[in-house]
């Protein structure tokens, strides 16, 4: 039997039900096109679970949606994800075979250190050794996959000791050794360099060689998330100077000629194609595919066209794509919630004249605040006022959930699964407002208070459809409740230097690569609060919140169990604070072909085992 989560035309009202697939047709049919099965009546979408850092600032499909009952609740399901069957095969799996994967834009550089957009990470994990990997199914770090067999750690929890694998080369014959980590980390290290992973770098105090298979990393205080901070592609130190005058500008960074990684390079076509080739000398052997080709395709719907005509392998797919797949029993669906959130900014302070958090001397700066939303009782209205989970069926057709706070429940040891979003209530809304002096004496519809009227701009990038549904929907459910709220699409450089730089009322975005770790001190914290540049760009200030976050990042012995109370704490005080609306966690899905064996997608990394796959016959 297989958990599902139906949605059928003949109820009542918009809702979604539990069932166990007992009829054998459905069955057989989920067993060859797992996500999605249609029947005569009711449409079943599958929603795995997934277990449980870097922060990547990404213009994530946003919301809008239809109103539902405040009363009304619904379950959000995630079964468990079913690898995919092997298949029949006559004999042992044969060598050969290319795998077309898309990409929705051009990778920035193939250097491991100095791109850490989707595309060129995408890329990097064929090519480039790490010390630590993530398991698949759980996110956490590890020995599997990785150049570290094993570590120990130091009572003080500050000095870690790896040891590495022995007799893995580099593809050119070279040995993978303790000098390309310290190589690649000191380079990272660097200002000169400027790699957007310089901040994971910048926690490490020292980098000792004890031998080619050992190394040392001394952090500057005890963390628990030391081996998220390690998870970086290591450069082949020997094709570098070792002053690292080259590590900007080598002819490696576009044409790399060496990898330690199941593929090597073999061509790029801006535009158009990245082409690797099979490493041979692979360390956990060479893989049974002979090539992996990356094909950029930027449009949504050209993608799943080339998808079902068998010219690509694999790519994202959006929430409506799915049931273009229910009658292609070639292609398969994964499905699982990602490291990603949506959410709505609210600028607490001023955003006529941003301001750093922090004085000189360190002290929390004083913020002159926003004339509207910088009273905590209007950002509660505004929560009360929008219809999180008919969003989240609307225009995410249920390929996300609602979400309270800041932490996904991937990592489910620090997800609070007691928290709720604000409930759905116009009419408390409206009411809250009114005692907080908010009233619309004209009655043209907008409340005002004293000489201020509640009139928003609410910001959203103008290059996806998705923003503009939702940035629609919350316009009309806030100005239902007495708001003045105006939508102003910005093309994506503007509306990224407007929310960096703290000069918007309201803001729609997201956060995507959160990692399996749930510090995010980087949002909150007073010293990221920096007009421009820095991603506490709501000007939040808590102090209690900071003592916690730092408490939970350093905690002795780095138990879950000790840290949790620590995170559960931020939570509330974050659902409380509001300085964001957290509108859904994200789950994504993914089209791939069934001509292909060996597959055993995690939610973490769909590729983890990419050099066991092989092509049927």
């Amino acid at each position: 039997m297989i958990s599902i989560v139906a949605e059928g035309e003949g109820f009542v009202k918009p809702c979604r039900h539990v069932y166990r697939i007992r009829r054998p047709d459905l069955a057989r049919q989920f067993a060859r096109n797992p996500g999605i099965v249609q029947t005569s009546n009711m449409r079943i979408r599958v929603q795995p679970w997934w277990q449980g850092g870097r922060w990547v600032l990404l213009l994530l499909m946003v919301l809008a949606g239809c109103s539902q009952q405040p009363e009304a609740r619904t379950e959000f399901i995630f079964p468990t994800p079913t690898p995919t069957p092997l298949g029949y095969l006559a004999g042992a799996p044969q060598p050969g075979g290319t795998w077309v994967r898309a990409l929705t834009v051009n990778p920035q550089n193939f250097n491991p250190i100095l791109a850490a957009d989707r595309a060129s990470v995408a890329v990097h994990a064929m090519l480039y050794p790490t010390l630590v990997r993530q398991d698949p199914v759980t996110g956490q770090y590890g020995a599997v996959n990785a150049m570290a067999e094993r570590w120990e750690t130091a009572p003080d929890g500050r000095t870690w000791t790896f040891y590495l694998r022995p007799g893995v080369t580099w593809s050119d014959g070279d040995p993978v050794d303790a000098n390309d980590f310290k190589f690649t980390y000191d380079a990272i290290r660097l200002d000169a360099v400027n790699s957007p992973y310089q901040h994971l770098a910048a926690a490490i105090e020292d980098i000792t060689l004890v031998n080619p298979l050992t190394v040392r990393v001394t952090f500057k205080e005890a963390r628990c998330d030391a081996l998220e901070l390690l998870r970086v592609g290591w450069l082949p130190s020997h094709r570098f100077a070792a002053d690292f005058s080259d590590v900007v500008s080598s002819f490696f960074n576009q044409e790399p000629d060496v990898s330690a990684g199941p593929f090597v390079f073999q061509s790029w076509i801006p535009g158009e194609t990245v082409v690797l080739q099979r490493n041979n000398r692979y360390w956990q052997g060479a893989p049974l595919m002979e090539r992996m080709i990356f094909r950029i395709v930027p449009d949504a719907t050209q993608r799943l066209e080339l998808l079902l005509a068998g010219e690509l392998d694999e790519t994202s797919l959006t929430p409506d794509q799915l049931t273009s797949l229910l009658d292609a029993p070639a292609i398969k669906t994964f499905s699982a919630a990602t490291d990603a959130y949506d959410f709505l900014a609210l600028n607490l302070a001023n955003p006529t004249a941003p301001q750093r958090g922090l004085t000189d001397a360190g002290a929390f700066q004083f913020q002159d605040p926003h004339p509207i939303l910088g009273d905590a009782v209007v950002r509660a209205a505004i929560a009360h006022a929008i219809d999180y989970r008919g969003i989240v069926s609307a225009i995410y057709l249920g390929q996300a959930y609602p979400l309270a706070a800041n932490i996904l429940p991937i990592v489910p040891w620090a997800f609070d699964a007691t928290l709720e979003p604000l409930a759905y209530n116009p009419d408390q809304a409206r009411t809250m407002l009114e005692e907080d002096g908010w009233i619309d004496t004209n009655r043209n519809g907008i409340r005002e208070k004293d000489v201020r009227s509640l009139r928003l701009t609410l910001n959203i990038p103008d290059n996806n459809s998705y923003y503009a549904r939702i940035a629609a929907t919350i316009e009309d459910q806030l100005n239902a409740v007495g708001f003045d709220i105006v939508t102003q699409p910005l093309d994506v450089t503007t509306f990224t230097r407007q929310l960096l730089g703290q000069r918007f009322d309201l803001a729609i975005s997201g956060w995507a690569g959160i990692g399996i770790d749930p510090d995010d001190t980087e949002l909150w914290s007073a010293a990221t609060d920096r007009p421009g540049s820095g991603f506490n760009f709501t000007s939040y200030q808590n102090a209690r919140l900071e003592t916690l976050l730092a408490q939970g990042l350093t905690t002795p012995g780095c138990q879950p169990q000790d840290r949790a109370p620590f995170y559960r704490e931020i939570q509330q005080t974050l659902h409380d604070d509001l300085p964001y609306i957290f509108l859904a966690g994200i789950v994504e899905n993914i089209g791939y072909t069934s001509r292909w064996g060996g597959l055993a997608p995690g939610p973490w990394d769909f590729y983890h085992n990419v050099q066991t796959w092989y092509r049927f016959p």
